[in-house]
């Protein structure tokens, strides 16, 4: 079948590429080994194959899409905006309206969508990236299949100073079996099993970025949580994060393949404007 739509997410450590055709949605997650953004849209195109044909629509977001050229072996390129893209892309995998839209790739964005419209509110350099490079570092490995297994295998608990230990009771709305102090204990000096280090790898990151989900959808009026991008693939990650939803009573929303939402926000970002006439694609 033919491919009506191509999206492409050049993230820092992934590229992001689903298509559209008649059947539904396709998804791959290409690694980036290539330094140019041409040569990285290249080669998703090449992995788009024989569906690729004179009337495909191609958008493209995130790393260095701005520089790339208009038109590219000739086909046109549209360019969308990043914060756009994945915040109405969230909204549509969430079914909402509006949200705090969280992108928790290798670092992460969040962004208040409403409707139509995006706007970035904040974000942190903690993400993926930085669960990655502690991981290849205490533990050795940046593998994050690998990273994933021994955290569900682990305890946190066990490098991590607790409020009971800390204080001897709950803290404002956090139980004692909350932590204080990420990666507390590895002040002793003593060895820690690896799946307990993985654990704690986990929590330190998965906290951060939910702490500041909670302050950020806070300050912009919203509700809803909307948790994106392929951190979110680690089940580790997803679980730390639901248990600091329990501790505030904050639901974070996950959607399926989070991976892969900003690339089909590029979809329907085309779509919307193609539909408001800000987009002609009748000769594309």
């Amino acid at each position: 079948m033919k491919a009506n739509y191509i999206a492409v997410d050049m993230g820092t450590t992934n590229i992001d590429l689903v298509w559209q055709d008649d059947s539904g949605f396709h998804l791959r997650k290409l690694e980036k080994i290539y330094p140019l953004a041409v040569d990285q849209i290249r080669k998703a195109l090449d992995v788009v194959g024989d569906a690729l044909y004179q009337k495909s629509v191609i958008g493209v977001t995130g790393g260095h899409y701005r520089a790339l050229p208009g038109v590219l072996d000739g086909y046109p390129l549209y360019k969308v905006d990043e914060m756009c893209a994945l915040g109405l892309g969230g909204l549509a995998a969430a079914g909402l309206e509006a949200g705090l839209v969280v992108s928790a790739g290798t670092g992460t964005a969040m962004v208040a969508a409403h409707g139509d419209s995006a706007q970035h509110v904040t974000g942190s350099a903690v993400g993926g990236g930085t669960l990655i490079g502690l991981s290849n570092l205490i533990l050795g490995t940046s593998d994050v299949d690998a990273i994933n297994r021994l955290a569900l295998s682990g305890d946190a608990n066990k490098v991590d100073i607790m409020i009971s230990e800390a204080v001897g009771g709950e803290i404002g709305k956090l139980p004692e079996n909350a932590n204080a102090v990420n990666l507390g204990k590895l002040i002793q000096g003593k060895d820690f099993d690896r799946e307990d280090l993985a654990a704690g790898l986990v929590r330190l990151v998965a906290q951060v970025i939910a702490v500041i989900a909670i302050n950020a959808a806070d300050a912009a009026g919203l509700s809803d949580i909307i948790l994106i991008g392929h951190t979110m693939d680690l089940t580790a990650i997803q679980k730390e994060i639901s248990l600091v939803g329990e501790f505030y009573k904050r639901n974070f929303i996950m959607p399926v393949d989070p991976g892969f939402v900003t690339a089909r926000g590029v979809i329907d970002v085309i779509k919307r404007e193609t539909a408001d006439g800000k987009l002609n694609l009748i000769d594309s």
